[in-house]
């Protein structure tokens, strides 16, 4: 049996296609879960791998795709073809321009009072943000308007990403003996030196690797790596000379330990972000959650044609490394270059992760002044809702 829940029309409905394996639905499982839980109103997910969808939700693996099932006050469905004929939200979030069902599409159309159509974009400090956020885009054929929503880090953009309890959960979890070090400890994580330097590792292939996990197996300070699973791990494993590494194996080379973690669901990825004094982390997701985090972060941005991201990635160095002194900004400048491939000519990762090691106190310090600024500004969903309630109101 269905339950009655399912069939009402949702105030919110968001479609997700995966690309980037966990970045696209993470962001969207995000979005659609705070949603639920701040505004009080259903919320339909739409999610075409629904494999990858059950990775990052486990309740979803036996839940019934087809018709939908409930998990966190969201309503989960199966995108496929042919799209069922549902009534559409009141307000339809089509994620990074992913472009909706025809039939969807139709649907919106048939409606006495039209929904709210959002293409959510992909989040970019760059300055044309401004100019583009909440531009309006009439389709050509139908009696429907489209409106961009892009994220950002200003009062110009759209927000971040933050659930309004996370950062309370994040002091909580440092500051209580339940929390960082029963984390550690469950993990076999609470025998190492008290001065190591616990790292994790999210990223995409990395072919530099090895020259990184060298300068730490010769390095002055005990590491420890923590790599959950993912596709990064095959590189870790190839650069220690290993045939692989399985989830709960560790292996020590000189100053460095490496232990690979469990695949885990979003709130535990968040609890090994404040567990480590340093992120490696990847495209759009796991990035600002490290920034929400507070702790010193290395990004790997997503790559692109003819390295069109590495405007995205100076944008946001200007504006995270703005006032800063020349020292901390070029050692965390010129890490995050090495680390992307961008600065062939510049030095290696051993020797950019000796220029950053050294300043890894104020880097810290700033991680943390960031966070604060940030909080400060509405989140995501604050602004979208807001947003979203304008139009309702505009004239047709």
């Amino acid at each position: 049996m269905v339950p009655a829940a399912l069939h009402t029309r949702p105030a919110w409905e968001i479609f997700c296609q995966v690309v980037d394996n966990f970045g696209d639905i993470g962001v969207c499982w995000r979005l659609a879960c705070d949603l639920a839980r701040r505004e009080g109103a259903p919320v339909r997910l739409w999610v075409d791998d629904w494999a990858v969808l059950c990775r990052i939700c486990p309740s979803a693996a036996d839940g019934d795709r087809e018709h939908g099932l409930l998990v966190e006050g969201v309503e989960l469905r199966h995108w496929v073809e042919p799209f069922p004929m549902l009534t559409p939200g009141e307000v339809v979030i089509e994620a990074f321009a992913c472009e909706l069902p025809d039939a969807h599409l139709q649907a919106m159309t048939r409606l006495a009072v039209k929904p709210v159509w959002i293409n959510l974009e992909y989040l970019s400090a760059e300055d044309w943000v401004a100019g583009c956020h909440g531009l309006a885009s009439p389709h050509p054929r139908l009696p429907l308007v489209k409106h961009f929503f892009f994220p950002g880090f200003d009062a110009a953009s759209g927000g971040l990403l933050r659930e309004p309890d996370l950062l309370v959960q994040r002091d909580t979890f440092v500051a209580t003996p339940a929390g960082r070090r029963a984390w550690l400890a469950a993990r076999g994580l609470d025998r190492l030196p008290d001065d190591t330097l616990f790292i994790s590792l999210f990223a995409y292939a990395q072919p530099a690797l090895g020259e990184l996990l060298a300068a730490w197996q010769a390095g002055p300070r005990a590491v420890a790596l923590l790599v959950p699973e993912s596709r990064v791990l095959g590189d870790v494993a190839q650069a220690l000379g290993l045939k692989g590494l399985q989830a709960g194996e560790s292996v020590t080379r000189g100053r460095l330990s490496v232990f690979a973690l469990p695949f885990s669901d979003q709130a535990g990825y968040d609890e090994l972000l404040w567990s480590c004094a340093l992120n490696f982390v990847r495209g759009e997701d796991s990035f600002v959650r490290a920034q929400w985090a507070g702790r010193p972060f290395v990004w790997q941005i997503y790559p692109q044609a003819e390295d069109a991201h590495r405007d995205k990635l100076e944008a946001f160095l200007a504006r995270y490394c703005a006032g800063w002194p020349v020292a901390e900004t070029d050692a965390l400048a010129g890490f995050w270059r090495a680390w992307n491939g961008f600065d062939s000519d510049g030095p290696g990762l051993g020797e950019a992760w000796s220029r950053l090691a050294a300043v890894l106190p104020a880097l810290d310090a700033h991680a943390q002044r960031w966070c604060e600024g940030q909080a400060a500004q509405p989140d995501l969903v604050s602004r979208l809702t807001e947003f979203c309630f304008h139009i309702k109101g505009a004239p047709g």
